[in-house]
């Protein structure tokens, strides 16, 4: 049994709604700490009461139909699996944690073009923790979002963001300003998208754009178009490639996602080509070199989850998202297949971070395309994979 135990619901696609924790309030500190070392321990692992309830259809009299969930109204979303709603387009969501005795979760969310860092909670009006000034005229702005591997304990998340000068890396804790982590990451015309994650021993790591200029991710001197891999003050991680440096990998353009599988043996990033959106599994030490998978047709790849047997990828572009079949050792034993694409899912998903192996956090970014399928949009929400036999996603 997964350890995500909670509200098991689906309309027509299988959808698990956990909600309500808080990002904790407590008195401004009066300094600012040195910064953590960082540590093997993942963020939160939400250990929900209580068994599995059947999805709709299952347990059922047959040709009896499950009970339709109403459409939104206004803001108020009847989906249980949605925890935020009515928000700018999500670049980024974290899950910070549930609440143990009610099956609640929390996450925070950030919107790319307006900055906000938001703590977002089923059926309460979402709580903007921080406003970022951000330059988002481009593809930047606010686009990457973890939290410390020590969060339960430190509290701190880490973002990306691009500002009038450069990109850079930022933490902040609650009630507090943002702090520097890295700064000087190249900035240009294109190419300032950036995303986070940690790797199994705690490690930061940075996927940056290439500020539009090509060269700038092989020049090994430039932190454009990289991997990089610090610690929580900014500085090269020990155990990476060339000692004093912070970089992992290069060859990157305009990154999107950013995932690191959960026995730690394999890490990608989603990139936007020039030419295809590309997936690469990401090699210490080594150019990104081919990819493990493009797409000519541009779906618009985004977040992504290494599962233990599966690839799942939010797309931008088209609705729903992707699943590809892949074996222990990260190689893909089928093609991408569309995922909660049809009527009933959740639109276009930009933001997509794994919760446990079947299961997965993830923000819309419908209003990019000028509307909105739903009154609430955009969302962030709560969907679990539904496996067909070859570990593949079954609407």
């Amino acid at each position: 049994m997964s350890r995500l135990r909670g509200l098991l619901i689906g309309s027509a696609v299988g959808l698990l709604a956990v909600g309500c924790a808080s990002f904790p309030e407590q008195p401004a500190p009066s300094g600012w700490s040195p910064a953590p070392q960082l540590t093997p321990q993942a963020g939160p692992k939400p250990e929900l009461p209580g068994e599995l309830p059947k999805s709709p259809g299952q347990g059922q009299q047959p040709g009896q139909q499950p009970s339709p969930v109403p459409p939104p109204q206004g803001c108020k979303d009847f989906s249980p699996a949605v925890l935020g709603t009515c928000l700018s387009p999500v670049s980024a969501v974290a899950l910070t944690d549930v609440n143990q005795s009610t099956g609640v979760a929390t996450a925070l969310a950030a919107e790319r073009t307006t900055g906000r860092l938001l703590k977002v909670t089923k059926d309460v009006d979402p709580v903007v923790l921080h406003t970022f000034e951000v330059d988002a005229s481009s593809d930047g702005g606010l686009t990457g979002l973890t939290l410390s591997p020590a969060y339960p304990e430190d509290q701190l998340a880490y973002v990306y963001v691009t500002t009038a000068t450069d990109n850079r890396v930022l933490r902040i804790a609650p009630n507090d300003v943002p702090k520097p982590v890295l700064t000087g990451i190249p900035k240009g015309p294109s190419g300032n998208r950036g995303v986070l994650s940690y790797d199994r021993s705690g490690a930061l790591l940075v996927a940056t754009g290439d500020a539009g200029n090509p060269a700038l991710a092989a020049d090994a001197g430039s932190l454009a178009g990289k991997v990089l891999r610090i610690d929580g003050s900014g500085q090269p991680a020990r155990g990476n490639p060339a000692a004093g440096s912070r970089v992992l990998a290069s060859g990157l353009r305009s990154p999107a996602g950013l995932c690191v599988s959960g026995d730690g043996s394999k890490t990608w990033v989603t990139d936007a080509g020039a030419s295809a959106d590309l997936l690469y599994r990401v090699e210490s030490g080594k150019p990104l070199g081919n990819p493990a998978w493009s797409w000519p047709d541009k779906p618009g790849v985004n977040g992504c989850a290494s599962l233990s047997n599966a690839m799942w990828l939010g797309t931008a572009n088209t609705p729903g998202t992707l699943v590809m079949p892949m074996s222990p050792d990260g190689s893909f034993t089928g093609k991408p297949e569309p995922y909660l694409d049809k009527e009933g899912g959740f639109g276009r998903l930009g933001a997509l971070v794994a919760i446990d192996d079947n299961t997965a956090l993830v923000g819309t970014v419908n209003k990019n395309a000028g509307g909105a399928p739903v009154s609430s949009d955009d969302r962030v929400a709560i969907i679990v994979r539904q496996q067909d036999a070859n570990g593949g996603g079954k609407d």
